[in-house]
């Protein structure tokens, strides 16, 4: 899967299913701050990427993502593993 594959995933679940306006959608958001995702969002998000991507997110792993470039690396390496 390419990088712009994996980033168009990711957009699309961000807009469809938590609700977030395309335009603040940006390699450099936060995660947090910018696109005001929670832990509430965060479980949806483990789901999401599990049926989308075919892999388990590690809590762990996820510590230091606080990007949205980051969480897409993140993807990017478990997709091309």
């Amino acid at each position: 899967m390419t990088r712009a594959e994996i980033e168009e995933r990711v957009k699309e679940f961000l807009i469809e299913d938590l609700e977030i306006e395309p335009e603040k959608i940006s390699p450099e958001a936060n995660l947090k701050e910018d696109l005001e995702i929670d832990s509430l969002d965060f479980v949806d998000i483990v789901v999401i990427v599990e049926k989308k991507f075919g892999f388990k997110i590690k809590p762990e792993e996820m510590s230091g993502v606080t990007t949205l470039k980051g969480f897409c690396d993140y993807i990017e390496s478990k997709v091309n593993q």
